[in-house]
């Protein structure tokens, strides 16, 4: 067995306009401090980190490497999630993912659509001039806004829609392939690849390519009310990447898994620091070292009522505390037997032709 890596932290919340969360030096320095370990790097600051020059440069990536180390931290993963979206839009979202892309695609699909092909490109060259063997992203999405039909279900919309999620995503896949890195899908409601169904769907039209991998993050799938710790026996070989987040579902007589178009704070179903809400943490650390994953535990903090200061501190800790040192021998070796067929079979009460 494997001892999970961690903790690590995911940038994307905490980058922001005041120091220390405005240099990579600056955020590597407030997360060493809290006992972090490692840093999930967002693709989309590259004033944090440029994906374009990492792609090109071994010299910049060991920059990058050498000023983590100063501080005791390496990179988990990279992570594409607002390119990867970007790679499928279905029109309804156009004007409200335009943003995710540089001004000189906006407006203009396909030309949006390559740029984010190109960035995923250029995400899986860094990823192995870092010496990192997972990167996590997005799908996007074609098929999302008929998730829950009206008009009725319609198959023939849902087949070419995941069939062309498959035609962009391929040669992707090939490309991190080629550089030893596996593309992670975080599970996520918004994405076509939102449940243990799409993601299988997804993967038929892929060819089950190997490089095709699974971001697990607990909280999408409990506010589906989907069994995640059954979802790990199931896609354990599939999960190259592990966000540790929270949440809870708190059922009433007025909204539900929708969230009625409220505020996060006041849904049925949100999202809580780690250990304030309703996962099982404890069953997924020991599934997770069952299994032999020997990625990263990586927080993810997006806390509808706990603020993020206190959330990264407090997520170090649960992380660390949640990690399971696996054993390197089994408990009863002390009594273990040595035998040959001979002693087994006088044990068992036979002799050596046959049944006595």
């Amino acid at each position: 067995m494997k001892t999970i890596k961690g903790p690590g932290i995911f940038l994307a919340q905490f980058i922001g306009a005041q120091a220390p969360f405005t240099t990579l030096e600056g955020l590597a320095a407030w997360a060493a401090e809290l006992g972090y370990k490692a840093l999930q790097l967002p693709c989309n600051h590259p004033a944090i980190f440029d994906l374009s020059q990492a792609a090109a440069s071994q010299t910049y990536c060991d920059e990058v490497a050498g000023k983590l180390a100063q501080h005791g931290l390496v990179i988990s993963e990279l992570s594409t999630h607002l390119e990867g979206q970007l790679v499928a839009v279905h029109p309804a979202h156009d004007i409200a993912f335009d943003n995710f892309a540089p001004s000189a695609v906006r407006g203009n699909s396909a030309s949006r659509t390559q740029w984010a092909i190109g960035r995923l490109q250029e995400a899986a060259a860094a990823s192995q001039k870092l010496g990192l063997r997972a990167h996590a992203t997005f799908s996007g999405s074609l098929a999302w806004p008929y998730v829950y039909p009206w008009p009725p279900h319609n198959p023939q919309l849902l087949s070419e829609a995941f069939a062309e999620l498959a035609r962009r995503w391929r040669p992707i896949l090939d490309c991190f392939d080629e550089h030893g890195v596996d593309l992670c899908y975080e599970i996520h409601p918004g994405e076509d690849l939102h449940d243990g169904v799409t993601f299988e769907r997804f993967l038929e039209g892929v060819a089950h390519h190997p490089r095709a991998s699974i971001l697990f993050d607990p909280s999408h799938l409990h506010l589906q009310h989907i069994d995640y710790s059954q979802f790990v026996d199931i896609y354990h070989q599939r999960i190259k990447a592990f966000h540790v987040k929270d949440a809870e579902y708190l059922p009433n007589g007025r909204s539900g898994v929708y969230g009625g178009y409220q505020r996060w704070i006041d849904r049925a179903g949100r999202f809580r620091s780690p250990g304030d809400g309703q996962i099982d943490f404890k069953t997924l650390f020991s599934k997770l070292a069952q299994y032999d994953y020997d990625g990263w535990a990586v927080l993810e903090w997006e806390c509808c009522l706990k603020d993020a200061a206190t959330g990264a501190r407090e997520g170090a800790e649960f992380i660390r505390r949640h990690i399971i040192p696996v054993a390197d021998r089994a408990f009863d070796d002390f009594a273990a037997q040595a035998g040959d067929e001979e002693r087994v079979r006088a044990q068992l009460g036979l002799d050596k032709g046959g049944v006595r």
